[in-house]
């Protein structure tokens, strides 16, 4: 009987090419939009338009169910299309709790395009469980969870809100983006759902956009997958291509992305012009002890700091920094910094002072020593 492989070995066989007919070590991409039909109707892996499913979606979405741990997995062309077929999938009038510091784009989403649907939310402190009960209501039909949220690193009791949200016959579903399968797995936490922005660390170099949305439930995959059917949000073979080699290296980089990002962090936490350092690994971190327990595996490569300082004088450190690229985004090789509250906009409940901080895999020296520059030369 063979053994369960580990993690990285998973990662790198998951996305291996088994169609019939060839033997490729590297999986091709496969371009065509539409597909064969046999004379006696049928079609050859049940591949006719590339829309409904294709080779290499077929081998990312695969490999994205097998790192989870779970049944289903569906890819679409972006976090956001996947955040969207998840709101899609619910009905006029429920009700949602999210947290407090949620992705900002997401609460643009709920007012500017699902308000229309009536649907309604509630934002609250999830690492109260007590706030996320008394946000409760009949109509609630989904608990939305991001640990470690962005950009604040907040954890939240996945079980516990899980659970929460069974008794009151509510989904629960998790953000995994930060964290990656590498670190947690929300599904045997008690979750329903799981959303990954397969543009962060599943691809790994950012040159390509995608999501995923991975699950147990038959009656909600079936769901999932019409709303992926029709409504067309899907990524390109080349996406796919791009995301199942990112996979490949993901249990590598996101790795030693932690282990620099922790070295980092323990750096800033005692430097004298940063006011506070939020990462989960830290023992100063509040939630530190949850954060041991749910993400058994690492912390991941994401932080944050406040600066001392004003919001122009925390964007300047940002500017001075060499080897920490000032992009959005996170999860590539490269490391990047970003003035959060200037992207959000006037309304962010993210701190003025507040640097979000995605570790690469360069050498941690450099990392350091670029800091230091910076904030000694502010």
């Amino acid at each position: 009987m063979k053994s369960k492989p580990k993690f990285a070995t998973k990662a790198i066989k998951s996305v291996e090419n088994h169609f019939e007919g060839s033997e490729p070590v590297s999986t091709p991409i496969y371009l065509s939009s539409t597909y064969k039909r046999k004379n006696d109707g049928s079609y050859t892996n049940d591949f006719v338009y590339s829309r409904g499913d294709n080779p290499n979606r077929s081998i990312v979405e695969n490999s994205i169910a097998q790192l989870e741990n779970a049944k289903y997995a569906f890819a679409f062309s972006s976090g956001m299309a996947a955040i969207s077929a998840v709101l899609q999938s619910l009905k006029a009038g429920d009700h949602i709790i999210l947290p407090d510091d949620i992705y900002y784009a997401i609460k643009k989403l709920m007012e500017q395009v699902f308000k229309r649907w009536d649907l309604t939310y509630t934002l609250v402190d999830m690492r109260n469980i007590k706030t996320v009960e008394n946000a409760l209501k009949p109509a609630t039909s989904l608990i939305w969870i991001e640990s470690p949220s962005n950009p604040q690193l907040k954890i939240s009791d996945i079980k516990a809100i899980s659970n929460l949200a069974h008794k009151n016959n509510a989904l629960c579903c998790v953000d995994n983006t930060w964290a990656t399968p590498v670190f947690q797995n929300p599904l045997e936490l008690g979750a329903d759902i799981v959303m990954h922005s397969s543009t962060k660390y599943f691809g790994g170099h950012s040159d390509v956009v995608g999501g995923a949305i991975v699950l147990n439930n038959e009656n909600l995959a079936e769901t999932i997958k019409s709303i992926q059917l029709l409504n067309g949000a899907v990524p390109s073979p080349f996406d796919c291509w791009l995301i199942a080699r990112g996979i490949q290296t993901l249990h590598l980089r996101i790795t030693k992305q932690a282990e620099n990002a922790y070295n980092l962090a323990k750096y800033l936490e005692n430097h004298p012009k940063i006011e506070k350092v939020l990462y989960p690994g830290l023992e100063s971190h509040p939630q530190h002890l949850l954060a041991k327990e749910q993400q058994k595996n690492g912390y991941g490569a994401m932080l944050s700091v406040l600066v001392k300082g004003n919001l122009e004088e925390s964007f300047k450190v940002s500017t001075k920094l060499e080897y920490f690229t000032s992009a959005t985004s996170l999860g590539g090789v490269e490391s990047l910094v970003e003035h959060r509250k200037s992207v959000e906009g006037p309304d962010s409940k993210t701190p003025d002072n507040l640097l979000r901080i995605s570790v690469g895999i360069e050498h941690i020296e450099d990392l350091i020593a670029d800091w230091k520059q910076a904030l000694n030369n502010e």
